[in-house]
């Protein structure tokens, strides 16, 4: 991460140029799947932290149950 910070306002633009002349049309293509990509990564998290909250919250209630409390499954 220092690199990008070595990196000034000159060099950003040069960049931006080069990847402009160099991918043109197919930029703004690439831009959203990189977006798409980050987006389905972002919700791949989620949905892994909701599956440990509630993995979780699932054990608390099993410990806070008491020896004697059985759940009882007769109809």
């Amino acid at each position: 991460m220092e690199i990008l910070a070595l990196i000034g306002q000159w060099e950003w633009i040069v960049i931006l140029i080069i990847a402009v002349l160099l991918f043109g049309r197919r930029l703004p293509e690439i831009a959203r799947s990189v977006g798409k990509s980050i987006t389905e990564f972002k919700k791949g998290i989620k949905e892994s932290e909701d599956e440990i909250h509630k993995a979780i919250e699932g054990a608390d209630k099993t410990i806070d149950k008491k020896p004697g409390e059985e759940k009882n499954n007769t109809l």
